[in-house]
């Protein structure tokens, strides 16, 4: 006679759950830390794992968008960083000097001044003479609100800050080195299986075992649509594996063959080879700026916070990818593009690069974020490659769908039930991809996280 099925019984009982620790999900936690609430963490594998999105050293801090929207929002982001920097006691935002040129240089300069952003236009022989590491032609914008975002140190900060609040999370059995056990309240290594809301709670099964939450955000980036679907709530999205190159100071690198940058492995180090001909070497690498080539083929690079590397790559320039099957081996056709654009812009620095990663884009189909709460599960997701700079604002915002008392219990709504992000609830909820309320006409707004 078969055994009776005995009830799971959940492991943790918090009052929120976050589900993903990369940028937003640690944001959440911080937000709700900061309000006295109790939160677990949740996370496949360790903060900043190489699968994700929020991994490596660096990313831009910017105003300078083709849409006055999301310049006002970008400051209103900087002034939360601001906060974070003051709880943690460390500078995260390294103020760098910004130079947009390209295609669509005359509606970021429009949106910039309509939003009451700074901003300076140069001529291109003006701004190669003020900024010599970058090689431009046509006008230049220079915003000076730029900064370059400690992007691991952010990471580390947001664990650090939330983690007091945080409930212990199940235990993760024996996993692979990238992976541990609950540290600080967040559980890593602990992949979630399912979702189910009650009306009254949220049950997430993990493969620790189950973790019962009044409400719970979920922001685990490529993985959010799936994670969702199990609970029985669409998102749409897709992923892209996107590929980033550092770049070493041409008058640094040291003579020998080199292998081309579509050849090297990702996470690996090459020699940098003989140097490229070089403009004042010293003077270009002096004070790097921030570039980005708006429009077209959107190059981007940025200085390495404490190093004299570069970054620099292509914004929205991969190939679709599934999130559980990536290659993190070095794209050639990426890698080649990418070569080529510091070829262009960045006559110091040898083009072969030192270093390369890759990088998983979570992309909504319109790139603006996905921003709703439905029933006791808050979303987040859809951060289509710009979303790092607006990871403290988009936490603040999920943190308050997610502890708004009134709620919102009809699972056949799609719009934010609170005030929690005035003004901008049409523009993030679900309810733009309904029926008769197709995505926003224009593609991606773009701009490199």
């Amino acid at each position: 006679m078969p055994r009776p099925s005995v009830p799971r019984r959940p492991v943790v009982r918090t009052e929120f759950a976050v589900v993903g620790a990369g940028i937003t999900g640690l944001s959440v936690a911080w937000a709700l830390a900061r309000r006295g609430r109790e939160v677990a963490v949740l996370d496949r594998a360790a903060v900043g794992h190489h699968a994700g999105g929020s991994h490596g050293a660096c990313r831009i801090f910017r105003l300078g968008y083709d849409d006055p929207g999301y310049v006002g929002l970008a400051a209103r982001a900087r002034g939360l960083w601001g906060e974070l920097e003051e709880a943690c006691g460390e500078r995260l935002l390294h103020p760098t000097p910004q130079l947009t040129f390209g295609p669509k240089l005359a509606q970021v300069r429009a949106a910039m001044l309509a939003a009451g952003a700074a901003c300076e236009m140069l001529p291109a022989a003006e701004a190669m003479a003020r900024y010599p590491g970058v090689s431009v032609t046509g006008e230049v914008l220079v915003e000076p609100a730029s900064a370059v975002i400690a992007a691991d140190r952010a990471l580390a900060a947001l664990a650090a800050l939330a983690a007091p609040a945080a409930l212990a999370a199940p235990a993760a059995p024996a996993a692979p080195a990238d992976r541990a056990g609950p540290a600080g309240g967040i559980g890593a290594g602990v992949p979630v299986t399912s979702l189910a809301d009650d009306g009254r709670r949220v049950v997430v099964g993990t493969t620790a075992g189950d973790v019962e939450a009044r409400r719970v955000v979920v922001c685990a980036g490529p993985w959010t649509a799936g994670l969702l679907a199990a609970g029985g709530i669409t998102v749409p999205g897709s992923a892209t594996l996107e590929q980033v190159a550092y770049l070493a100071p041409a008058a640094a690198a040291a003579p020998g063959s080199a292998s081309p940058a579509s050849a090297v492995p990702a996470g690996s180090t090459v020699p940098a080879g003989s140097a490229v001909p070089a403009r004042s070497a010293a003077a270009q690498q002096r004070g790097m700026p921030i570039f980005v080539h708006y429009g077209g083929e959107f190059a981007y690079g940025l200085p390495v916070p404490g190093s004299d590397r570069y970054k620099v790559g292509i914004h929205h320039g991969g190939p679709p990818v599934d999130p559980d099957r990536q290659d993190q081996a070095a794209d050639p056709a990426l890698g080649s593009r990418i070569e080529r654009a510091a070829r262009t812009f960045l006559p110091g620095f040898d083009p072969r690069p030192v270093r390369v990663e890759r990088c998983v884009y979570d992309n909504s189909p319109d790139a603006d974020f996905i921003v709703d709460r439905i029933g006791n599960v808050v979303i987040g997701c859809g951060t289509s490659g710009h979303g790092f700079k607006f990871g403290p604002l988009l936490g603040e915002w999920l943190a308050a769908l997610a502890a708004d008392a009134a709620g919102q219990r009809d699972r056949r709504r799609a719009a934010p039930s609170s005030g929690a992000i005035p003004g901008h609830q049409r523009r993030f909820g679900l309810g733009r991809f309904s029926a008769g309320n197709p995505p926003r006409a224009g593609g991606r707004p773009t701009g490199s996280a």
